[in-house]
């Protein structure tokens, strides 16, 4: 009992260099975000002063960040944004999936293999080409325009991670469909799609937080300031800081902006391990 005592103990306390860093890192994190909240209630002659909240408590900083400085549009843009590029995406590559994922026929693995070499594209690559086209076809400055340049981009991750996903589904499923007469599709729409769900929560949620944080995109095809998403609302606020000089706004504006993520992480946390590691449990 001893030794196998002496043995977990040392077994374990070759970790403790690994969670310290990692308790250490939490800490740093907590206290970096905690400062920005406590911020955000201040004043800017508090916060260059060291003394957060020495004049009191300021929720109307929020007011004025979102009416003011405009982040209630920036806010509502990406969420028109990332919730139809989203449901977007899922719609296009799962059907997508789990065809190739599923069905043998010429050419499968050349296409699994061209969206695969498709998330090596840097962004910066087709920039130029996809300007062109668009100032050619007239469509600059349209949310539709920038939702599609989302789905397109989104869509061969979405691809391979759904991929993966459905090969570990059992086939059993379609046969039994089959037999009582389901055609693929409805098999597909009705039995298969529920089933994965895990790793649809889990891809759209990635999918959700890139399209969130894009911001060279829209830079540069919704420069217009009532079609700016949060990246480059928020960074156009910051630009203007330089004038105003209102810090305590842009703290609350900075709030805003990081919430729907944090609540994402905070509430879903578990449901993204399950969707990630689903695969490889089943496999």
């Amino acid at each position: 009992m001893n030794r196998k005592f002496k043995s977990k103990l040392k077994r374990n306390s070759s970790l403790i260099p690994g969670y310290a860093m990692l308790n250490l890192w939490v800490l740093f994190t907590f206290f970096i975000i905690g400062w920005i909240i406590v911020a955000s209630f201040s004043t800017t002659p508090g916060i260059f002063n060291g003394k957060v909240l020495s004049s009191g408590f300021h929720p109307g900083n929020y007011i004025k960040a979102l009416f003011t400085h405009n982040v209630a549009t920036y806010f509502m843009n990406s969420l028109i944004y990332t919730f139809s590029a989203c449901v977007g995406v899922i719609l296009l590559a799962a059907p997508a999936a789990y065809v190739l994922a599923r069905f043998k026929f010429p050419c499968n693995k050349i296409i699994q293999s061209l969206f695969v070499s498709a998330l090596g594209i840097p962004q910066i690559m087709i920039i130029l080409p996809l300007f062109a086209l668009v100032t050619k076809l007239s469509l600059a400055n349209s949310r539709v325009l920038l939702i599609i340049l989302y789905i397109c981009i989104n869509v061969p991750f979405t691809l391979f991670f759904l991929i993966t996903f459905f090969k570990t589904i059992p086939t059993t499923y379609e046969e039994a469909a089959s037999i009582d007469g389901c055609s693929p599709m409805r098999t597909f729409w009705v039995i298969i799609l529920p089933l994965t769900q895990p790793a649809i929560i889990t891809v759209t949620i990635f999918n959700f937080i890139t399209i969130w944080n894009e911001y060279f995109m829209a830079l540069i095809f919704a420069n217009q300031s009532e079609l700016r998403p949060v990246a480059v609302g928020l960074y156009s606020m910051i630009q203007s800081m330089r004038y105003i000089g209102d810090w305590a706004g842009m703290f609350a504006a900075v709030v805003i902006v990081f919430l729907p993520t944090f609540i994402l992480y905070i509430f879903l946390s578990e449901k993204i391990i399950a969707g990630v590691t689903g695969g490889g449990l089943k496999g």
